[in-house]
């Protein structure tokens, strides 16, 4: 009976969760074909006060985008909403913030400079924003497929919270790109559903991997070695800037390494995008039975699905699939989902649910970090009170990994940053937003080790991460603890002052060292 129970109870969450899901035809009355109209003449519909989406990341119309921003001397407070996307965003600079102001739910490169507002929201709950009308969407620019026989096309790389855009705006304008990979899942759209379309072939944006050969790599980590023992922040003083970056470049390998050691057979993985998660995925390659449950993938998933590693055999929600939100790579990748059946692009509300998530056992939820505090406090979308990015899934797939039976939730990150200063503080910096709380982190893990921080109280927690802290860095972050640092403000890491000279510096740190024993560091 309890059984029973169980499964009825489960029912209802598939139910719920498959609740938002776009019809074939949309939400519009059949309309027919759609106009096909230039780019320049299917904006046109976009007033002053308007409120407009943009589809995300490598389907961003850019086109569309181009065509847009080309009227902003006609255009007044048009509110552009998008999660991150690739290539131009002109809209989104400063000399336009009369025409165009962003509501941006992921902040990426291309806008960061010129954001105006950040929605602080998981990914899960934007369709929420316009299934409920508290952001109604007048229009919604994006890029499909060409429509097949049947009249379907598809959103492609990005199924995420565009779909449920594409169901309420009231208005559709679609870029159609041969280029776009007709992708299976949730993402078809029937002709029907678009107001206007614009014929606008253009290859698709491509993030490219990071290569680190094996002589780089081998250089990478003796330069590592020569800066743990010189104290780094004083040898990063005499080196130039790329054998720094070689230097910090060794340190994702470690990080990965540590990682992979957690990640068991059978699991299944959610990962990022970005050179942990892609180091991480190459450490995998004699692992068994993996599956991908994840919210975004990049070029890093291939060669395990080639090598037979990911099967997905063990996953209970959407077994033997790859199951993602979003994609974002190199050709290579854009052709490996076209017609894939293999490759499911879900609904973000579904993908990014928890209660499903769990369901997945040994849920395996790999994220990363702008900065820990010894709490254990994740900040993940700002640098202080700077929006930087967002906070997008990770606490949605770090708890449905703490709640699978035998999951992992895994926060990995370098333990310093490119300037020297430690990932892992006291506190963390004024202004900073908390994104995965102290009550939900379990792992963390840096080059310098792993420790799983659940269940335990406050001070085990602090001497658990200093000891994965750079060891440059350790007898600072252990005088913090010893003089009650939470009831201290603007305590900063040791760094180097940019204007200090070599011997200057050196000078003031072996000062230091004679002050201090404790600042004495044992290599």
């Amino acid at each position: 009976m309890k059984r029973l129970q169980q499964m009825s109870a489960r029912t209802t969450v598939l139910s719920a969760a498959s609740a938002g899901r776009a019809s074939a035809f949309g939400r519009r009355a059949y309309q027919g074909r759609p106009q096909m109209l230039s780019a320049d003449d299917a904006v046109k519909v976009i007033k002053t006060g308007d409120r407009v989406f943009v589809h995300s990341v490598a389907a961003a119309p850019q086109a569309l985008i181009h065509a847009m921003t080309r009227r902003a001397p006609e255009l007044r407070d048009v509110e552009v909403c998008h999660m991150h996307i690739e290539g131009d965003a002109s809209y989104a600079d400063k000399k336009y913030e009369g025409s165009f102001k962003n509501n941006n739910f992921f902040v990426g490169k291309n806008v960061r400079k010129g954001v105006q507002e950040g929605a602080s929201i998981t990914r899960p709950e934007i369709p929420l924003l316009f299934r409920r009308g508290i952001l109604p969407l007048d229009v919604a620019l994006i890029t499909v497929s060409p429509p097949d026989q049947h009249g379907f096309c598809s959103l492609g790389t990005s199924v995420d919270a565009s779909l449920a855009a594409v169901q309420c705006a009231k208005t559709v304008i679609a870029q159609v790109n041969p280029h776009m990979p007709r992708t299976h899942g949730d993402g078809f759209v029937h002709e029907s559903a678009i107001s206007f379309m614009v014929d606008g072939p253009a290859p698709l944006i491509e993030h490219k991997r990071g290569k680190v050969t094996e002589t780089i790599g081998k250089i990478g980590k003796y330069v590592l070695v020569l800066l743990m023992k010189w104290r780094c922040m004083i040898m990063c003083m005499m080196m130039h800037d790329d054998e720094v970056a070689l230097a910090l470049a060794a340190a994702t390998p470690m990080v990965a390494t540590n990682v992979a050691q957690l990640v068991e057979d059978g699991a299944t993985l959610q990962m990022g995008i970005g050179v942990i998660p892609d180091a991480v995925l190459a450490e995998l390659t004699h692992h068994k039975k993996l599956g991908i449950h994840t919210e975004m993938f990049s070029d890093g998933i291939i060669d395990l699905v080639e090598r037979g590693v990911i099967t997905g055999e063990n996953k209970v929600i959407a077994p033997r699939t790859i199951t993602v939100g979003f994609c974002l790579g190199t050709k290579r990748l854009y052709d490996f989902v076209h017609e894939n059946p293999a490759v499911q692009f879900r609904a973000i509300e579904w993908v990014n649910n928890p209660i499903l998530i769990k369901e997945n056992p040994k849920m395996t939820a790999i994220n990363s970090a702008v900065e820990v505090d010894l709490s254990g406090q994740i900040c993940a979308d700002s640098i202080g009170s700077k929006l930087y990015s967002g906070v997008g899934g990770q606490m949605d797939f770090m708890r449905g990994a703490a709640l699978s039976h035998g999951g992992k939730p895994i926060i990995a990150l370098p333990s310093t940053t490119s300037r020297g200063e430690s990932k892992i503080v006291p506190r963390l910096k004024r202004g900073a937003g908390v994104v995965t709380t102290r009550a939900h982190v379990h792992w963390v893990v840096t080059e310098w080790g792993a420790v799983n921080l659940f269940g335990k109280p406050v001070k085990e927690r602090m001497k658990a991460l200093i000891s994965i802290a750079h060891p440059l860095h350790r007898p600072w972050l252990e005088k913090e603890v010893e003089r009650g640092f939470w009831f201290d403000v603007d305590e900063n890491s040791p760094k180097i002052p940019e204007s200090a000279h070599v011997d200057e510096w050196m000078a003031a740190m072996a000062s230091a060292a004679a002050a201090e024993p404790r600042w004495r560091v044992k290599w």
